[in-house]
């Protein structure tokens, strides 16, 4: 039975912690119909939003959670690919099995949620989707060959889709944070963050203020004719 639900629903990924927990809850403070989804439980509580527990590369158990979103509130309105792992360390020293992991959470996850909920959207002929990519893409960081690679790959599939998607009014953006106080970069060296900032125009650690404010034009009606674009945020 569907849901008689006024609100827009907007679905994260990885909103157990860090910078989907903080959109999550920046979204329910805009009166979202909030859906987020982990491997692991949350501790986020409202009326107005619903946590799924899985494997976001598992195709079977995320097929199963879109059902069930259909379901429930019969569309989907905003996707936002937040979730993702990072590997930092020299090529020659990265074993094959960090390599899969990489691209198993950040590429092969982000196509399958873009293709399911671009599947619900076309129902009602709108939708906005936005991945995230990362700074390190855009200057070719040492020692994150995999990671940069793999949201490289993000990039490279947000373009693409933009165009497949079209036909259907549901645009697909990406945008690249720089480093946020987050679980993410918690083991990374001070000096290097530095080295990170110090390569931006402007030259601070980015904030979930600073992403939630670029998520909310993406996802704004009036961004309608906004589609297949990368916006770094820093001057990167």
């Amino acid at each position: 039975m569907i849901l008689p639900i006024s609100k827009k629903v907007i679905l994260i990924t990885g909103s157990s912690r860090g910078i989907g927990r903080a959109m999550a809850e920046h979204f329910l403070q805009q009166d979202y119909q909030v859906l987020g989804c982990s491997r692991s439980p949350t501790s986020l509580s409202s009326d107005n939003y619903q946590h799924f527990c899985l494997d976001i590369s598992d195709e079977a158990a995320v097929k199963k959670m879109f059902s069930t979103i259909r379901k429930q509130f019969g569309r989907l309105d905003v996707l936002i690919n937040n979730a993702g792992i990072a590997a930092m360390n020299h090529a020659l020293l990265t074993p094959m099995s960090t390599v899969k992991n990489v691209y198993q959470t950040n590429v092969f996850s982000a196509f399958l949620f873009c293709r399911e909920a671009a599947k619900l959207m076309r129902k009602h002929q709108s939708g906005r989707i936005v991945n995230l990519s990362t700074v390190a893409v855009a200057y070719d960081l040492e020692g994150e060959a995999i990671y940069a690679s793999s949201k490289a790959a993000v990039e490279s599939l947000t373009k693409i889709l933009a165009k497949e998607f079209a036909d259907f009014n549901v645009t697909v953006n990406a945008l690249g944070p720089t480093p946020v106080e987050t679980a993410l970069i918690k083991n990374v060296p001070a000096e290097k963050i530095k080295q990170l900032i110090d390569r931006q125009s402007i030259k601070r650690l980015g904030t979930f203020a600073d992403i939630n404010h670029l998520v909310e034009f993406f996802i704004d009606e009036k961004s309608d004719f906004i589609t297949g674009q990368v916006v770094y945020l820093g001057g990167a």
